[in-house]
């Protein structure tokens, strides 16, 4: 699905304006029945054979895992999978005549359902490969003395982080290099490293030693429910950071370059770069908060604090674009652009000129 996402993106790329606006609504609407179709032929192909037996073993291994708020969620998805199987099985059980209306008016029906799967059918792999045996732990004793060397490495900055997830039983992992004496060695860390309660659980030679042993990882959480990768709006009209820099070099008066300048400012649903970016940092800091860690909330702080500059420095931006549209000046005449240095080329008829003698260069003998 991500290599049809792909395709149809690049596809739709060459039916839009510079500023996003969809130009050729046929050939947009052409790029994604072709999508639809691929989609369905894919999972036709790939995964409709397998998908009730993916979905009872994600079942059986989620009846194994303690109870959790998380739990309930996947049950529902995992509800919600099937019933997207039983509609495109459906439809997949009666196609209509390949090419015909009808067949377009099935794959469009079944879009949705297609595209919940490309978005959530990793979450059932991911339950059902939970299943993994982790080794033992560390005993109590060794595993305090591994804990105390560590938390001395982090004292001194010599703990290096490498990757976290979150176990089924709830504790989050952690893999990091404990670096001593100019030798590291990888190990793994139960609970949150930017709190002073974890402990380190394994010590391992290498980073694919400590996957093996260590708890498989459940499936990340979403910072937004009801955001789909493959099923996005269309999207929202916007002019590029580097066109607006060209009108500005390219201006002759300063109620051209006050325009650029409002435009960069602009709110609402075209709104301009400026905006975008304060949008993308109030964004980036809801991620941080949602991490639910003390560096994660100290990022989200710094980030809403950015946020606040940046809207700042916005209306900064839009009364000095009301300061230069005032003024009404033009730029002056003796700025006279530079004209193009082009040699002129030999007519037609002329011989080209004979390239200057070559000079023997003499032999050296040793």
């Amino acid at each position: 699905m991500a290599v049809i996402d792909r395709e149809m993106e690049t596809a739709l790329g060459t039916v839009r304006d510079r500023y996003g606006r969809t130009v050729h609504p046929d050939a947009a609407a052409a790029a994604r029945t072709r999508r639809n179709q691929a989609a369905a032929e894919a999972y036709a192909a790939l995964l409709a054979p397998h998908a009730d037996q993916l979905l009872n073993l994600a079942r059986r291994v989620l009846d194994e895992l303690p109870p959790a708020r998380h739990t309930v969620a996947w049950r529902d998805l995992l509800g919600a999978l099937a019933t997207s199987h039983a509609e495109i099985a459906r439809v997949l059980d009666r196609p209509a005549a390949s090419g015909s209306a009808a067949e377009r008016d099935q794959h469009s029906v079944v879009w949705p359902h297609l595209a919940a799967w490309a978005d959530y059918g990793s979450i059932a792999t991911h339950l059902a490969d939970l299943n993994h045996q982790p080794k033992p732990e560390l005993p109590d004793e060794e595993r305090q003395m591994w804990t105390e060397r560590s938390h001395a490495a982090r004292a001194r900055g010599e703990l290096d982080l490498i990757e976290s997830w979150y176990a089924a039983d709830g504790r989050q992992i952690t893999l990091a290099y404990l670096v001593e004496d100019e030798t590291s060695t990888v190990i793994a860390l139960a609970g949150a490293p930017d709190t002073p309660g974890w402990e380190v659980i394994g010590h391992y030679e290498h980073e694919y030693a400590a996957g093996q042993a260590l708890p498989r990882p459940v499936p990340p959480g979403v910072l937004r429910p009801d955001i789909s990768r493959f099923d996005r709006p269309e999207p929202a009209p916007e002019r590029p950071l580097q066109e607006l820099l060209r009108d500005v070099v390219e201006a002759r008066a300063a109620g051209d370059v006050s325009e650029v300048l409002f435009s960069a400012t602009q709110q609402g649903h075209d709104a301009g770069p400026m905006v975008r970016l304060q949008e993308l940092l109030q964004t980036a800091g809801v991620f941080a908060n949602a991490l639910e860690s003390v560096q994660g909330r100290q990022i989200a702080a710094r980030l809403d604090a950015l946020g606040r500059q940046l809207d700042f420095l916005t209306s900064e931006v839009r009364s000095t674009a009301e300061d230069l549209e005032a003024t009404v000046a033009v730029l002056p005449p003796h700025r006279v652009p530079t004209p193009p240095r082009i040699r002129p080329r030999p007519a037609v008829d002329t011989t080209p000129p004979a390239p200057p003698p070559r000079t023997a260069v003499p032999v050296r003998r040793t």
